[in-house]
């Protein structure tokens, strides 16, 4: 692992407790600088205003990081009845204020919560990192700008309230990708005819990974460099859910080469895709074009390591 004038060829993956108040991508920096890595990535952005995990992808890791794009996530938020802000969360200014009739009582936003859950279709906030003609959602809203956003199909697979108080609740959610929490929540306040917005919002879960092996930034600047290393899943982590092809050196070599080869394997269908091994080294991914051959889809580099 040589030092190069751009950093240090790191590849693995690091499981981020993301401070509030932190931009994920201020968070990836920091993260890169102190492991100095020469290239980093991160695998879903959270808002300013939430925390939790956030996984880093280092080095090699990047090429795959579109896996944890994809997967299911678990959050845990903080929902304000009687008020809705311009942001949808804490940090906007309040646009509009209800007050809570007495017939509001716990099973009738249980009931509402529970009409949420299954598919629904959702319109991506304002306040988002999404793009329109190249420049951010954001962006344009700060600028007092509105552009019209089609609804997506995201799955809601459980929600969970509890630690009810008169002005709202606490609200855990499994979720599909390209769910917005913040607007889950609108959406539920806006059913009960009394707005609402998101106070608190934490990630506890993402594809494979939870809670329990995050780690702040304050506890990795504790660390010696090599405790630091150490903390690095490897790449690999990132595509246990698919199948695992063992090959010789032969094979390898032709494969690495962007050549064709034929495998004992017969069971993977044509275009699905498999974690490839060499000597028990990850070497990438390859996908099945017809039974008994493979391809490559996405290689790591081994020219530097």
């Amino acid at each position: 692992m040589a030092r190069r004038r751009k950093g240090l060829a790191i590849d693995g993956v690091l499981l981020l407790d993301k401070a509030q108040g932190v931009s994920s991508n201020h968070a990836l920096q920091r993260v890169r600088r102190l492991l100095q890595a020469r290239k980093a990535g991160h695998t879903g952005t959270l808002d300013p205003m939430a925390t939790g995990l956030l996984p880093i992808c280092l080095g090699e890791a990047t090429k795959f990081s579109a896996h944890l794009l994809e997967a299911d996530k678990v959050y845990r938020t903080r929902v304000k009845l009687g008020e809705t802000t311009d942001t949808g969360d804490a940090d906007g200014e309040i646009i509009e204020r209800h007050a809570l009739p007495a017939s509001l009582d716990r099973a009738s936003i249980e009931a509402a919560i529970a009409s949420f859950c299954g598919e629904i279709d959702q319109v991506p906030p304002m306040y988002s990192a999404l793009k329109h003609e190249g420049r951010k959602l954001y962006e344009l809203a700060r600028e007092g700008k509105t552009i019209e956003r089609a609804s997506r199909r995201v799955t809601i697979y459980d929600m969970r309230p509890f630690d009810w108080a008169a002005e709202g609740f606490w609200l855990e959610v499994r979720c599909s990708k390209g769910t917005y929490i913040r607007t889950l929540a609108e959406d539920i306040g806006r059913s009960l005819g009394v707005g609402a917005h998101i106070t608190a919002l934490e990630r506890l879960e993402t594809g494979p990974f939870d809670s329990q092996q995050r780690l702040s930034f304050e506890s990795l600047e504790s660390m010696s460099e090599e405790e630091r290393l150490a903390q690095l899943m490897p790449v690999d982590v990132l595509l246990k859910h698919l199948p695992a092809i063992e090959v010789d050196d032969d094979i390898a070599r032709r494969l690495l080469l962007g050549q064709r080869a034929e495998v004992d394997e017969t069971s993977l269908a044509p275009g699905a895709a498999a974690r490839l091994y060499c000597d028990e080294s990850f070497l990438g991914l390859v996908e099945s074009t017809q039974p008994g051959e493979i391809a490559p889809k996405r290689l790591i580099d081994t020219a530097t390591r």
